[in-house]
């Protein structure tokens, strides 16, 4: 013990106390000075120095020899239990941070999309940017109408993709894929077969259409009171899948976009196009004017249709390209 008021001894090692715990680690577990140096690229002289140091400093002996290795004693296996971990977490740790980096850099990317959005038009989409960029975090936040613009404004999402009839002005919207209107109908509904369509045709059944805070109730509305034409409306129902059903069950008609039509359903359904009265719906990119894109944002896009979000892909004025 030091005299009182005297300091303790100061030895260099302390400065990087990492250097003989590793020298000792190595020694514990390879047995041998000489291999130990090996393995750490030094002298065996400084090896043996700073487990001197080591034991000088815990006031313990930490190794022995048994037969023509060194073990660690009863004091050297609690340290070895103890800084093992710490050794090999620090060395490792360059390795560890920059994996941490790489996640960093691909970061994560939030999708507003509506249900049918979500269902029909990104599978394959979010299929390739998965393979393409495993690392990002892709979230998916299903909402419609107001709810997506609202999560764009205050950037909670990085896009949105669905399909838009205005657009305000503080939004910029990149159509990218259009789809046809179409009436489906039961198999053996009169107007599946009739040679010529007519808008008139359609009045005397009952519509199912989806309800009427939704782009597709306020369009077929739209096209119906311009060509002074009477309709009825049977059934107001969220999502397409259950629309289809219900047609197919004889519960009424329907006109819907023809990204919703798979091939299992023209087994159930009559689909005809109704393109001569209604305009075809796009789909596309929804950002915020001003907003930085990342760049996971932009492939995201890419793969909708390349060259999406070049500044002329917008329509600046504030209405969609339709």
């Amino acid at each position: 013990m030091p005299a009182s008021g005297a300091r303790p001894p100061r030895f260099s090692y302390k400065g990087s106390r990492l250097k003989p715990l590793r020298a000792f680690c190595q020694v514990a577990r390879l047995g041998s000075i000489s291999r130990a140096a090996e393995a750490l690229y030094l002298s065996q002289p400084a090896v043996t120095l700073q487990l001197q140091a080591l034991e000088r400093e815990l006031g313990v002996r930490l190794l022995e020899r048994s037969g023509r290795r060194l073990t660690p004693t009863r004091e050297g296996e609690l340290l070895y239990a103890m800084a093992r971990p710490l050794v090999e977490g620090l060395d490792g740790l360059a390795a560890q941070f920059r994996e941490q980096v790489r996640g960093l850099d691909a970061g994560e990317l939030h999708v507003a999309a509506g249900s049918s959005t979500i269902l029909y038009l990104l599978p394959p989409i979010v299929e390739a940017f998965r393979r393409q960029y495993p690392d990002v975090r892709l979230s998916l936040h299903n909402v419609t109408g107001a709810s997506g613009l609202d999560l764009l404004r205050s950037d909670a999402v990085d896009l949105a993709v669905g399909s838009m009839l205005d657009v305000p002005a503080d939004l910029a919207y990149a159509p990218a894929q259009r789809y046809e209107p179409m009436l489906i109908t039961p198999p053996d509904h009169p107007l599946a077969t009739k040679p010529e369509l007519a808008l008139e045709d359609l009045s005397p059944y009952g519509l199912i259409l989806p309800p009427k805070r939704l782009t597709t109730y306020r369009l077929v509305d739209l096209v119906f009171q311009q060509n002074r034409v009477p309709y009825t409306v049977a059934l107001e129902v969220g999502g397409w899948e259950v629309i289809k059903q219900y047609v197919a069950m004889g519960l009424g008609i329907s006109i819907v976009t023809a990204i919703c039509l798979t091939a299992a359903d023209r087994e159930r359904l009559a689909a005809r196009s109704l393109a001569r009265w209604f305009p075809s719906r796009s789909y596309g990119v929804v950002v915020r004017k001003g907003k930085f894109l990342s760049p996971q944002a932009r492939a995201f896009a890419e793969l909708l249709q390349p060259g999406l979000l070049a500044p002329r892909g917008y329509d600046e004025s504030g209405h969609s390209e339709r």
